[in-house]
């Protein structure tokens, strides 16, 4: 890989032997099959209803539509960097793009729940590359004066596809068909592959290195390390997808996956730090910046997929919104975040602010914005979520580029391709753990105030029975005869403990993310001074 402390031109025939290429043309193709696969981590979610239907089957068993590609995703990602080094960064980019473009369309005609299922495996192994090794393009593309306005344009692809995922699964499968969701990438990865295969080039210092690697012998295919990281991903992944459809450690099969997973990463670091070329560099988490950025990558995850997760469920669980309009909530966070992360790489660029700053600024904004939901009620309208989402992008918009400069500001060049496999892996994992968290701690908070709230509720309460007698009354002149109206105004009541309770579940849910990012600040003092600016490559 170039030496990233040391200004090239990008368009020099070393790196693009074709001729010279503006590399904002590589950075939008490259953008584009990235963000085709990260919106296919959540497009499917709206549409699984419709898909079940469609197949003949139940609910419970579409859900492996989601968890197969998360799976082939998890376990991919962390050998990127290796399978760039094994087969030529252009080339395992382009086999990426097939495969995810190939089982796209077979996803979009599959006849059956299996041949689904198959076909979303070798989606999530085409996807789980294309994220990864488009950021290490960036990073040989663009000189370090522009690397971080580079990679302000990714933040936004990184952000925003998740966000638009439900939007756009619901426009489509109210509209038209649910096989369309995979359908449209078709064409996008067409595209893609074209734009690519003319523009994309391995740059010369990139292939000399590998080359060298596999003369000295360096570069042999690491079995067990592979058993190992497929082994740890896969479990790990099932048990954080599937944990609380089966009941967590109530379930022999998700205990099973849980120690499994535990014992596969030990296995798995014990390994890696014994083999002279690993898969996985974990000597890259000696360096405390690289570690501190890691762990903000991860919260990071936890923050924005958990919410993104938790705002559609909660308005369309309790204020009756539709998935798209639930999903359009989320816009003005991601809209923010679009006009707010070229602004960052600028302040950054230009010496304005400190990294250190910034990364500071962010968090409280982030953690502003969680207490910020966590006071709402019933009553809020959806103008007001949308309000808070946009408070919640204005942090993530100067989070990302000074986050990613200090992962990469101690580390050597040619540790740059093996630690964007790591950032991406905590990423990830965030981002699982989000969703898990949030589908778990808002189903048992919710039993947990029912309980609470139920316990006030004795029959000779005397706000029970006021809310009852007015609810009587109400359903009376709204034709219910005197003894309907009883007993239906319990149901009521019933339905209103339903509703508080999941509310305040929710916003438990809201506060512990404002924590947990709070939490983060600390670690922002202990950042190494290092010369900013730019000069490192981003990762995500």
């Amino acid at each position: 890989m170039a030496n990233p402390e040391v200004p090239s031109n990008p368009s020099s025939p070393a790196q693009n032997p074709g001729g010279a290429v503006n590399p904002w043309f590589i950075a939008v193709t490259v953008t584009i099959a990235a963000f085709m696969e990260l919106l296919d981590t959540s497009i499917a979610n709206v549409a699984l209803p419709y898909i079940g239907g469609g197949l003949g089957r139940s609910y419970d068993e579409v859900t492996w539509i989601l968890t197969t590609y998360l799976v082939a995703n998890a376990v991919v990602l962390p050998m990127t960097a290796w399978l760039s080094r094994l087969f030529g960064r252009k080339t395992y980019y382009l086999v990426c793009v097939v495969l995810f473009t190939i089982s796209s369309l077979f996803c979009g005609l599959a006849p059956s729940l299996g041949f689904m299922l198959l076909w979303r495996i070798v989606q999530g192994v085409g996807g789980g590359g294309l994220a990864p090794v488009a950021q290490a393009i960036l990073v040989d593309t663009f000189p370090p004066a522009k690397r971080a306005a580079a990679f302000a344009l990714f933040t936004v692809v990184i952000v925003t596809a998740p966000a638009v995922g439900p939007v756009l699964g619901g426009w489509i499968t109210d509209n038209y068909d649910w096989r369309w969701i995979f359908f449209i990438n078709v064409p996008v990865g067409i595209l893609s592959l074209y734009l690519s295969n003319k523009l994309v080039h391995d740059p010369k210092a990139f292939t000399e290195e590998r080359l060298a690697a596999k003369a000295a012998g360096r570069m042999s295919i690491d079995t067990v390390g592979i058993v190992l990281i497929t082994l740890a991903s896969a479990t790990l992944e099932v048990s954080l997808d599937r944990g609380q459809i089966d009941d967590w450690f109530g379930s022999a099969f998700i205990t099973t996956m849980i120690v499994m997973a535990v014992l596969g990463w030990i296995g798995t670091v014990a390994w890696e730090s014994y083999v002279k070329d690993p898969i996985i560099d974990f000597g890259i988490l000696k360096n405390r910046n690289f570690v501190i950025a890691s762990t903000l990558f991860f919260v990071f995850g936890v923050g924005l997929f958990g919410t993104t997760t938790l705002i559609p469920q909660m308005l369309q669980s309790l204020y009756g919104y539709r998935a798209i309009d639930a999903g359009l909530v989320l816009g003005p966070g991601a809209l923010v975040i679009t006009l707010l992360a070229p602004v960052s790489a600028q302040l950054l660029q230009r010496h304005l602010v400190s990294a250190k700053t910034l990364t500071f600024i962010s968090l409280c904004f982030i953690s502003l914005s969680m207490f910020a939901y966590s006071v709402m009620n019933l009553d809020t309208n959806g103008g007001h979520y949308q309000a808070i989402r946009a408070l919640q992008g204005l942090g993530y918009g100067f989070f990302l580029v000074p986050a990613n400069i200090i992962a990469y500001s101690q580390l050597r060049p040619d540790q740059n391709n093996k630690a964007s496999s790591l950032t991406n892996l905590f990423r990830n994992w965030g981002g699982s753990f989000g969703i898990a968290f949030i589908t778990t701690a808002s189903e048992r908070r919710a039993n947990f105030h029912q309980m609470n709230l139920g316990s006030h509720l004795a029959s000779s309460s005397q706000g029970l029975q006021q809310n009852s007698a007015g609810t009587v009354s109400y359903l009376m002149q709204h034709g219910f005869t005197g003894a309907d109206a009883g007993g239906a105004s319990l149901g009521v009541v019933y339905q209103q403990l339903l509703q508080q309770s999941a509310f305040l579940a929710f916003m438990d849910c809201f506060r512990v993310i404002g924590w947990l990012t709070i939490a983060m600040i600390p670690l922002v003092f202990l950042i190494r001074k290092f010369k900013g600016g730019g000069g490192a490559p981003a990762a995500h």
